[in-house]
């Protein structure tokens, strides 16, 4: 039975997608990794589950709207761009399947009918299908951003890999908002070694204790003074099981001068058309 692999993405910052000049032009890399996605999977999925570094409840929750609508969780840009749309239907189906998988490991898990899309998934899926062909659904992270809770409850997702879903988890590798900048180079690079070594230097086994222990790491609390935008990674590592990490985005000078990445986990370890376009640092 085919597997799909688990992704840990960077999402890029507000609605880029839509917009056009020197900040939709910082995510160019982005934007070619993300296009890249498709001719990674092992076959079309049945749907996308979305685990956003912009959504949190006090328990776990997925969204269960057949066709969910848009939550603008930004602010400062232009008008239109609280008008745009990511019609990608959703999937009660899968909603239900989640809450299944959720309960049998003792991980309850909570619908949500009203829950929209934010833009930590629709701008990270515009670049993959613009088309908004493929079901998206949406899992929250619990907000007390339980690490062991996480990675619980991606092992309890695992078994959707062999029914078409591509698990994601939507994040940023640094995401301290006052230190987009010059000033960020150092210790996001610190940051961004420990997190490589994490997830692609070690045996998989090893991989969760480290993150267990992320707070530890180099400029830890510089890169995520709050963990909202890396406790997606948990629940794609815990999905992951085995599988070996790849970096298959990263960059050195986003918003000018920090460092970013995105990884995926997958007993395919072949190289995407962007790794081969841009070797890993």
């Amino acid at each position: 039975m085919t597997m799909q692999p688990v992704f840990f993405l960077s999402h890029g910052g507000g609605p880029w997608p839509w917009l056009e000049g020197p900040f939709r032009e910082g995510f160019a890399l982005l934007e070619a990794s993300l296009q890249a996605i498709p001719a990674m999977l092992p076959e079309p999925p049945r749907a996308v589950l979305v685990v956003s570094g912009h959504w949190e409840e006090p328990g776990f929750a997925v969204a269960s709207a057949a066709q969910p609508g848009m939550v603008y969780d930004y602010y400062g840009f232009p008008e239109h761009t609280y008008h745009i749309s990511y019609p990608a239907p959703g999937s009660p189906e899968l909603a239900a399947r989640v809450v299944d998988l959720g309960a049998a490991a003792g991980i309850p898990i909570a619908t949500d009918p009203a829950r929209g899309f934010d833009h930590g998934t629709f701008s990270m899926l515009q670049p993959i299908y613009p088309d908004a062909g493929v079901p998206v659904v949406s899992l929250s992270m619990r907000a007390d951003y339980d690490v062991e809770a996480h990675l619980a409850l991606g092992r309890a997702l695992a078994p959707l890999r062999e029914e078409g879903v591509v698990i994601v988890g939507s994040g940023l590798t640094w995401h301290n908002l006052r230190r987009f900048d010059p000033s960020a180079r150092a210790p996001s690079a610190a940051f961004e070694a420990w997190l490589r070594h994490a997830l692609t230097g070690v045996p998989a086994r090893d991989r969760e204790a480290l993150l267990r222990q992320w707070a530890d790491a180099p400029a830890a609390r510089e890169a995520h003074p709050r963990e909202d935008h890396l406790i997606p990674l948990m629940v794609a590592v815990g999905a992951a099981g085995g599988d070996p990490g790849t970096c298959i985005y990263a960059q050195d000078d986003l918003r000018g001068g920090v460092t970013a990445s995105s990884y995926r986990f997958s007993a395919d370890t072949t190289p995407s058309a962007y790794d081969r376009l841009r070797p890993r640092p």
